[in-house]
């Protein structure tokens, strides 16, 4: 894709902060910290890190669930304050990592696909409205008997399929996918990501894909960022960052992953430690009380992204 084209979805030095201030004796807890992204029309982005690394809460600025403590967001170059515009809403949805609490469960399965219609006036009455819903429910590979259901009569793969049909009746650009299959039986998997990626082509759809599952984040992603204590440490293409990471963190990441037949095995790298808690982050670099390669100024100073090639960011003192 060019460099060239705008980006859909912008986050501008996103921030999202707990707690915090006089009032509070508790510590303020840093969830994102300056989290910028340009995501293009027609990619996916991949977005990994452990637990707690914040991608989640990024996700969720990104489709307007969550307003963020500073930093701004902008779509099609327009910038959201906010919840947004109606048209902004309709534009951007979100698939939820749990398909089952994420659908209500005292509404049928007609009812839940319909309800954003309704809400939003499309469709000349309840008749056109029935249509739309039985023609989505084919289109995500289901049939019209599954209307009548209700969630707690579906598998969890059907289930994530209707979560998908719901994201897509509005007709969006952009949709974030938050551990889409992260519940789902690794058979499944396979099912739902190549649904994914057929509704993408048919339908020019942008994602932003989060998950812990370095493999899936591979088969779905064009690009790929690495978020660590709710920072981005690294960004680039899929191909760049799997065959040369070069962030610490990403380079532990990317060494956990199994060789594959023909791939040479890689040595694996095991972190020391857990991941900090964000009310007590260490000076200088997140990564710092991790890193192996970590010296004196990467305590008292926190790394800046640079360009290291064509599209390839990396926030790393050894980079400098």
């Amino acid at each position: 894709m060019p460099s060239s084209v705008e980006p859909i979805m912008e986050l501008i030095d996103i921030r999202k902060q707990y707690g915090g201030g006089w009032f509070n004796h508790q510590r303020a807890v840093r969830a994102v910290d300056g989290v910028s992204l340009a995501i293009k029309p027609g990619e996916t982005l991949g977005l990994v890190g452990e637990s707690g690394s914040g991608k989640s809460t990024v996700g969720q600025i990104a489709a307007q669930l969550l307003a963020p403590s500073g930093g701004k967001l902008h779509f099609n170059g327009t910038e959201l304050g906010g919840r947004g515009s109606r048209s902004s809403r309709q534009q951007i949805q979100y698939v939820f990592q749990d398909p089952y609490t994420s659908l209500n469960p005292s509404h049928t399965i007609g009812q839940i696909l319909e309800q954003p219609l309704a809400i939003n006036r499309i469709g000349e009455g309840a008749k056109e409205r029935k249509r739309l819903v039985l023609q989505m429910l084919h289109k995500v590979g289901l049939d019209e008997s599954h209307a009548s259901s209700y969630a707690h009569q579906l598998s969890g793969g059907q289930r994530q399929r209707i979560g998908i049909a719901r994201a897509l009746m509005l007709n969006p650009d952009f949709i974030v996918l938050d551990e889409p299959v992260s519940a789902l039986d690794v058979s499944v998997q396979s099912q739902i990501l190549n649904l994914l990626k057929d509704l993408q082509a048919e339908r020019a759809l942008t994602y932003l894909f989060i998950s812990h599952d370095l493999n899936v984040v591979h088969y779905m992603s064009d690009r790929v960022a690495v978020m660590y204590l709710g920072g981005i440490v690294e960004l680039a293409d899929v191909n760049s960052l799997y065959e040369q990471p070069l962030h610490p963190y990403s380079q532990a990441l990317v060494s956990a992953i199994p060789a594959g037949d023909g791939q040479v095995k890689r040595e694996r790298i095991v972190l020391q430690g857990e991941l900090p808690n964000a009310a007590e982050r260490p000076s200088g670099c997140p990564f710092q009380t991790r890193c192996v390669h970590a010296h004196e100024r990467c305590e008292r100073e926190q790394p800046k992204a640079r360009a290291i090639g064509k599209g390839h960011l990396v926030s790393c003192h050894l980079y400098d």
